[in-house]
Order: C-alpha cells, then sequence, then structure tokens
C-alpha cells in the first residue's frame, strides 16, 4: 500500500521505516532534507514538498502527518486541503487536541477528504516493538487504511482499532497519556523512598529488577526504569526537570469540566510543574508564614 508522509522527526521517522520494512511504499517529505535523506536510504521516496509529494500518491491517496500539535499542524492540514481530491485522507498521527481533531474533521469534510486521528504510543522503541494505534474517524477510510495501521501496531490483531468518530482517536491517547503521568509519578516517589532509607534499600537496581517478576507492580515503565538505572545507579547525571507536552494538561481540563474527579493525575500534573522550579516563591512563602507566626527558624538565601 502507498502512503505519504510529512514530519520525519525521530518517531516519524521510525514509523516510515517500519512501514517500509512490512513492504508498504512511503513517499516522504520534511523540511529538513537530511531527515528525507535518511528515509529514502530505507527505501522510500523522496519529495521536495507537500505539493510533490501528493503528485506521487495515486488516489485515492493517504497522507500521515507527524507534527508538533497547534499551528503547525494546522498549517500542514490546509495546505494539504488544497492540495488533495474527494475521496482523499489525511492522517493526523500528531498529539493534537482532540477538540481541534473533531474541528479539522469537519473542515477536511467539507473538501471531500476524510481525516483519521491517530492517537500513537510507543515513542522511540516503536521501530522494534510496534506502536499503540488508536485511531478516530470515518469507519470506511480507516477499514481502507487498515493495513498501514496493523504493520505499524505490535501485531496486525493486537494493539491497534477504531476507537470510535472524529476525536475519538486523540481523546483515548489522551487519557492514556493522563494515565502515564500518575504512574511514573507513583514510580518516581517509591524509588525516592527507597533511596531515602539507603540502609535498607542498598541496590535500587537489584531491587527494580526483582520487581520484574511475579511482582503486581511489573510493567513496560518498570523495565525502562531498570534500564535507566542500570546506565545510572543513582541518576547523578540527570537533573529533576521534567517537562510537559499538553496531555496531562488536556486531560486534567477534561476532567474539570466532566466533573470527574482524577486526583492522581492531577497531582502528577503539578509535581512537573514543581520540579521546573529551583527555589519556588510557594515554598518561600511558607517558610515567610511559620516564621511570622511561631518565630520558626528560616533558611537565609545566600
Amino acid at each position: 500500500m502507498q502512503l505519504g508522509m510529512i514530519g520525519l522527526g525521530r518517531m516519524g521517522g521510525n514509523m516510515a521505516q517500519r512501514l517500509l520494512q512490512s513492504g508498504h511504499q512511503v513517499v516522504a517529505y520534511d523540511r529538513d532534507d537530511g531527515a528525507v535523506q535518511a528515509t529514502v536510504g530505507h527505501g522510500a521516496t523522496p519529495a521536495a514538498s507537500p505539493a510533490d509529494l501528493v503528485s506521487q500518491l495515486d488516489a485515492p491517496r493517504a497522507v500521515w502527518i507527524m507534527l508538533p500539535s497547534g499551528d503547525v499542524t494546522e498549517g500542514g492540514i490546509d495546505e494539504l486541503l488544497g492540495l488533495l481530491s474527494p475521496g482523499d485522507t489525511i492522517i493526523d498521527g500528531g498529539n493534537s487536541n482532540y477538540k481541534d481533531s473533531i474541528r479539522r474533521s469537519e473542515k477536511a469534510a467539507g473538501h471531500g477528504v476524510d481525516m483519521l486521528d491517530a492517537g500513537t504510543s510507543g515513542g522511540i522503541w516503536g521501530l522494534q516493538e510496534g506502536y499503540a494505534l488508536m485511531v478516530g474517524g470515518n469507519k470506511a477510510a480507516y477499514e481502507r487504511l487498515e493495513p498501514i495501521f496493523q504493520s505499524l501496531a505490535p501485531a496486525a490483531d493486537r494493539g491497534v482499532g477504531r476507537v470510535g468518530p472524529s476525536g475519538a482517536g486523540h481523546f483515548t491517547k489522551m487519557i492514556h497519556n493522563g494515565i502515564e503521568y500518575g504512574m511514573m509519578q507513583a514510580y518516581a516517589e517509591g524509588f525516592e523512598i527507597l533511596a531515602a532509607k539507603s540502609e535498607l534499600a542498598e541496590d535500587l537496581e537489584q531491587i527494580s529488577k526483582i520487581w520484574q517478576h511475579g511482582s503486581v507492580v511489573r510493567s513496560w515503565l518498570l523495565d525502562l526504569a531498570v534500564a535507566a538505572l542500570e546506565e545510572d545507579g543513582d541518576l547523578s547525571s540527570l537533573t529533576s526537570h521534567v517537562d510537559d507536552s499538553g496531555e496531562g494538561r488536556w486531560t486534567v481540563q477534561e476532567s474539570v469540566d466532566l466533573g470527574v474527579p482524577a486526583p492522581v493525575i492531577t497531582a502528577s500534573l503539578q509535581a512537573r510543574f514543581r520540579s521546573r522550579q529551583a527555589n519556588p516563591f510557594g515554598g518561600r512563602m511558607l517558610a515567610a508564614l511559620r516564621n511570622q507566626f511561631g518565630g520558626h527558624a528560616v533558611h537565609k538565601s545566600e
């Protein structure tokens, strides 16, 4: 099956490579010609522009975009809608907000073009392990392109499926990432307590490896914690600054809008915010208040 791919960053490039390994034809475009040439090295056909990419695809065309959420994705979709024909399909595999995906699908429908929102999980390991794919959109469009999704998944019959109408794929991926925030935070807090009691928890790498087998907390995230501890036993090469890519915020906002409590996910998001503050004002205010009402000692800044 033939597919156009726009956006060949690390994940997009790996996805293109996996499709090529599965026997699909990929026409590739990225603003970075080096990324295009790297994909060409795996068997892709290069395109010099989105228009050139579309011209090389047979109708009905399918174009998968892997672009940063927001204005970049919006602009990329608008450009494609000016190039594609009725019956063609755009697949957004990035981390777009599901509300944007619903709106963009309605806009694409006005051009006779289908939009599939493909929530994609797998990160840098997807090339070897396959990607979990949660796809929203028109059922007929999904079924036509199902071989593409099955080739990217861990297997044709697992880790992939159409989960609902337009927006459902990115909504499901948003909740997936919110859950991920909470799981990661729980591991981080547990290991921090272990590290603080070093006389009883002498070897964190050993403990993490014990938990990998038979334990109720075993998971792929735990496997990744093991890999991190094998590389750096006390993680001294890292700082505690943790970014967020947006999905956790959207999940928390959705919980507020729906009136559904999500205390774990919310707390894990707040912990990421705190991780970026070296000497937060809130902490200084707490110290000042204790000093004001009780004369408790404070630690002065140098």
